[in-house]
């Protein structure tokens, strides 16, 4: 196995870590956001009423970025099984 292989294959492995959790944390974000703003305009400084709609939020999230996310992750785990392979044999 090449230098140029292991950088490609760590390489891979880091895009797709950042495109399948980019959605869950930008929903994550936007509702952290969202619930930020309704507690400065309505003056509720409570600091447990943030975690609640950031949970459903990406549970929600991940029902609907799921199979996507499943795909991504599945696809490069038979490309590195398709390498090793090749490389093996």
């Amino acid at each position: 196995m090449t230098g140029e292989m292991v950088i490609s294959v760590a390489e891979r492995a880091i895009w797709v870590v950042l495109l399948t959790s980019g959605p869950l944390l930008l929903v994550a974000l936007l509702t952290g956001l969202a619930v930020s703003i309704f507690q400065a305009t309505t003056s509720i400084q409570e600091q447990t009423l943030a975690f609640v709609p950031k949970i459903v939020a990406v549970l929600v999230a991940i029902v609907f970025f799921g199979p996507w996310m499943l795909s991504q992750v599945t696809g490069y785990a038979q490309d590195i099984f398709e390498n090793l392979i090749r490389y093996i044999g």
